[in-house]
């Protein structure tokens, strides 16, 4: 099916005449900067962070394309992946009259975002075992659908989403198809950045929150075609990533190895820790994960998260979400952490 950009686009955005901040006139980074209203004479801190950021971090692209193996204009990088959604809602949705598909149980942020907007929201729940049902998401879609959030591996199951699957809708909804793969580092499978070229209408997001373990610093990807980012370099504020997180991205970017290393030994306790749950009495089933946490199915989820709870051991509660009657999502800890996790839960008094 063919995907029409300019169609899809709220038209008074394609109008938009851009916010021109100083470092948009001039990039260069040597000369006496009279600019922009800065502080010439530092900063209240230790370091100087009195000048404005590069507003497009091309930096950080710039490394970025080369470890997602992309191009840099085919990058943008935002506060957080919410940001991403929720500029991506803004750019394509007609407040009161277009609307989104969303396919519980997935992350709430999708709705959150859609919500604010004053955008429809349409639900296709996931199948028992938490996969696309690409046919009824398909039969969802009508005139006015722009966007259809995919979440693999999924949140809060954690398994990945069949390929195939994704790639039907991609071929056969005009709108835009967006792949979160915020736990992607934790997967076998690989990245669908390395589809951009092949799908106009795929958006993929990322983030340096959970592998890179950066999620103090609020730092998302998003990889899309060069029409697609420049949209949301049109809309975004014009500073939205601070001098600080730059450097410090910049900084994570040359320490990838590093990253490599804190994934292996994620991958490694997440083993340990579904190898000791499955010896618990309550413990019914222990959902297949390619992220950083495990779904798991108790006897009364509320009364063992409250146990924990007592325990100064937090874990989240999912009891309520939809295809998740009695299960507890766990994110995998240090060897310490899970051994004190394994070593409460045995406590826990099971009533025959």
């Amino acid at each position: 099916m063919a995907f029409d950009l300019k169609a899809l686009l709220r038209p008074h955005i394609a109008n938009i005449k851009p916010y021109s901040s100083a470092r948009d006139e001039y990039s260069g980074k040597e000369g006496i900067f009279l600019d922009a209203n800065e502080n010439p004479f530092g900063s209240a801190t230790a370091e100087d962070f009195n000048r404005y950021p590069d507003p497009y971090q091309w930096a950080i692209k710039e490394k970025l394309a080369i470890v997602k193996d992309v191009r840099p204009n085919q990058i943008f990088i935002g506060n957080g992946s919410d940001e991403a959604i929720d500029l991506l809602i803004r750019a394509f949705c007609r407040p009161g009259k277009d609307n989104v598909i969303l396919l519980p149980p997935t992350y709430g942020m999708y709705e959150v975002s859609a919500e604010i907007n004053d955008i429809q929201i349409k639900k296709v729940n996931l199948s028992a075992d938490y996969q696309l049902r690409p046919d009824a998401i398909l039969a969802a879609t009508d005139e006015f659908t722009k966007i259809i959030f995919i979440c693999s591996p999924n949140n809060p199951s954690g398994n990945k989403v069949v390929r195939e699957d994704i790639r039907k809708i991609l071929e056969n909804f005009k709108g835009l198809v967006v792949v979160d793969e915020a736990y992607t580092d934790f997967s076998d499978e690989p990245s669908f950045t390395t589809e951009l070229d092949q799908y106009p209408n795929l958006l993929v997001m990322q983030t340096f929150s959970k592998a890179w373990g950066l999620a103090s610093l609020r730092l998302g990807m998003a990889f899309a075609s060069p029409e697609i980012i420049k949209i949301l370099n049109l809309i975004k504020p014009p500073y939205n990533i601070s001098g600080l997180t730059q450097q410090k991205a910049l900084e994570a970017l040359e320490g990838k190895e590093k990253m490599e290393s804190l994934v292996k030994d994620i991958l490694l306790e997440r083993e340990y820790l579904w190898q000791e749950l499955t010896h618990l009495e309550f413990v019914l089933h222990i959902y297949p994960s390619h992220a950083n946490f495990l779904l798991v199915k108790v006897t009364a989820a509320r009364k063992i998260y409250d146990f924990l709870i007592d325990s100064q051991i937090i874990v989240r509660d999912r009891s309520k979400v939809l295809l998740c009657d009695d299960c507890l999502r766990i994110s995998v800890g240090t060897r310490e952490e899970n051994v004190a996790l394994i070593k409460t839960l045995k406590k826990f008094p099971v009533v025959g």
